[in-house]
C-alpha cells in the first residue's frame, strides 16, 4: 500500500508549503523592520473580498484576490504615506470592511460555501498542479523582484527618512513592498490559509533576529525557520491524519521561535560580545 507520505498529493503539498515557507520570511524581513507586521493581516482580509469578487464574476479566486490584494494595499499604502489616515485606523477599516463585504457579496450570491470559507483556512493538501504552479511562480516573481533592489528596501526599512534623504525613490520602494506582500498572501491562502498567512511573514524572522545580529542573516535564519517549520507542520498533521495542517504550521514556527529565543540567550551568555557586536 502507497504512503501518505509519498502520494501525489502529499508531493504537491510538500513543494506548495516549501515556497511559501521560504518566500514569506523574505518579504516579511521588510514589514518586520519597519514595525508593520499587521499589514499582511490587512492584505489578506482584501484578499477575501477579492475571492468573493472572482467567485461573483466566476473567475479563479486566486486572481480575484491577487488583484484586490494589490490594489488594496497599494490603496492602504497611499493612505499611510500622506497621512490622511492614521495607520491603525486604515487597517481596521481593512480588516473589517473587506471581510464584510466579502461576506455580504457571498451570501448575495449564494455561494458562502464550504469553499469559500475554506480559503481563510487553507488546504495544502487538495493543491492541483495548477495551484502549485501559480504558488511557485508566484513566490518566484516576488523574491526576484526583491534581489535587484534589496540595498534600497534596506535602507528603506532601517530608516525611511535617511532613504529619503539620500534621494531614494522610497514612495515607490514601499509599494514595490506592498505589492510583494499581497503578491506572497494570494500564493500562501491555498497552502495556510488568509487568516493565518501573516504569521508567516512575521515569526520566522521574529526567530531569526533572536539567532543572528545582521538583517541578511536574520533572513537567512529566518528563511531556514519558515521553511523547516511549514514542512514540518506539514508531515505532523500528515502523520497525525485528522489535523488541520495550517494550524500545525504555524504552531511550529511558534516552536522555533521559542527554540531560537533559547539558543539566542544561550549564545549571549557564552558568547557576550558577540552577542553585543
Amino acid at each position: 500500500m502507497r504512503s501518505i507520505f509519498t502520494a501525489s498529493w502529499a508531493v504537491r503539498a510538500y513543494i506548495a508549503v516549501a515556497a511559501v515557507g521560504l518566500t514569506a520570511p523574505i518579504i516579511g524581513s521588510f514589514l518586520v523592520q519597519r514595525r508593520l507586521s499587521l499589514i499582511g493581516d490587512g492584505i489578506g482580509h482584501l484578499a477575501f473580498a477579492g475571492v468573493a469578487i472572482g467567485v461573483a464574476l466566476s473567475i479563479a479566486p486566486v486572481w480575484g484576490a491577487l488583484g484586490t490584494a494589490i490594489l488594496g494595499a497599494l490603496a492602504l499604502e497611499r493612505l499611510r504615506t500622506k497621512g490622511r489616515i492614521a495607520g491603525d485606523l486604515a487597517l481596521a477599516f481593512v480588516f473589517y470592511g473587506a471581510l464584510a463585504f466579502a461576506l455580504v457579496l457571498l451570501s448575495l450570491r449564494h455561494r458562502l460555501d464550504a469553499s469559500a470559507i475554506g480559503v481563510l483556512f487553507g488546504n495544502p493538501y487538495v493543491a492541483s498542479w495548477g495551484d502549485v504552479i501559480t504558488i511557485v511562480v508566484l513566490c518566484a516573481v516576488a523574491v526576484a523582484a526583491i534581489v535587484p533592489f534589496y540595498p534600497q528596501l534596506l535602507a528603506v526599512a532601517l530608516d525611511e527618512e535617511t532613504a529619503r534623504a539620500a534621494g531614494l525613490p522610497v514612495d515607490g520602494l514601499n509599494l514595490l513592498t506592498v505589492t510583494l506582500t499581497a503578491l506572497l498572501v494570494a500564493a500562501g491562502m491555498r497552502v495556510v490559509g488568509l487568516l493565518l498567512i501573516a504569521s508567516l511573514l512575521v515569526i520566522p524572522i521574529a526567530a531569526g533576529s533572536r539567532l543572528a545580529h545582521s538583517f541578511r542573516r536574520t533572513i537567512s535564519w529566518g528563511v531556514v525557520v519558515g521553511v523547516v517549520s511549514c514542512l514540518g507542520g506539514l508531515l505532523f498533521a500528515l502523520g497525525q491524519g485528522n489535523v488541520h495542517p495550517g494550524g500545525t504550521m504555524v504552531l511550529a514556527s511558534i516552536a522555533g521561535f521559542v527554540a531560537a529565543s533559547v539558543a539566542g540567550r544561550r549564545a549571549a551568555r557564552r558568547h557576550p560580545r558577540q552577542a553585543g557586536s
